[in-house]
């Protein structure tokens, strides 16, 4: 009897593993109706659409292994990062999806929102708080929209040697800036970053997409701890940034 294996879980969304089988559970409609458009969008292999029958979206799983895994060192090949980077830039270069995502002004809304429920509920040291978010201002200007993945992190992105077999979890999929990508790849895998801009070529501003691992950071870490995850590796990247 294969046993049944929880990917994650929280309130809103649960992944589990049943032999080759993926189920997603999600009680949100609107968001599992996006995650299925912007699978059959995206320019990049995607998982198969075995069945769906609402809250359940049932895929099969991918060949190949995770790029790395969060707050983890990669044992993936140069080459492996330099495919993830090509497909990055595969999918920004593909037309725009119709969700139009956040734009910079929600995002600083959202990002005071964060910073101020970290100070006051002493989940991070206020000057490491305001140091990023003094940081992070360099993300929050103007872009030209492309297609986003929303959540390209190391553990979405699946290699076989040194290709890319096929990227996870759409869910987040918008219209957004090609820097937030690049910044959730690499985010926690600097070390990594000089490949990635080999396979993603010419357009990236630096400066911008280290204001987006701190951005990022930011944002994420009320989550985490709300629904009981480790944020370890985006405070040691908060961290990095100032020291």
């Amino acid at each position: 009897m294969e046993e049944v294996e929880i990917v994650v879980a929280h309130h809103e969304r649960a992944t589990l593993r049943v032999g080759d089988v993926f189920l997603k559970v999600d009680t949100d409609r609107a968001r599992a109706d996006a995650e299925v458009a912007a699978m059959a969008l995206a320019p990049l292999p995607t998982p198969e659409i075995l069945w769906r029958k609402p809250p359940v979206l049932a895929l099969a799983a991918l060949p190949g292994r995770e790029l790395g895994r969060p707050g983890k060192p990669s044992t993936a090949s140069p080459e492996a990062w330099v495919a993830a980077g090509a497909a990055a830039r595969k999918l920004h270069e593909a037309p725009l999806p119709p969700s139009p995502g956040l734009d910079p002004g929600q995002l600083a809304a959202d990002l005071d929102r964060e910073c101020a429920w970290l100070i006051a509920n002493d989940v991070l040291p206020a000057s490491l708080v305001t140091g990023n978010r003094r940081l992070a201002e360099a993300a929050l200007r103007p872009w030209t929209p492309v297609f986003t993945h929303g959540d390209l992190q190391v553990a979405h992105i699946f290699v076989e040697g040194d290709e890319v077999t096929g990227v996870l979890d759409w869910s987040e999929a918008a219209q957004g800036d090609a820097h937030f990508d690049l910044a959730a790849l690499t985010l926690a895998h600097q070390e990594h970053l000089d490949d990635v801009l080999a396979g993603y070529g010419d357009g990236v501003d630096l400066d911008v997409l280290r204001a987006w691992w701190s951005l990022r950071s930011l944002r994420v870490v009320h989550f985490l701890v709300g629904h009981g995850f480790d944020p370890a590796p985006e405070v040691a990247v908060l961290e990095a940034q100032l020291f």
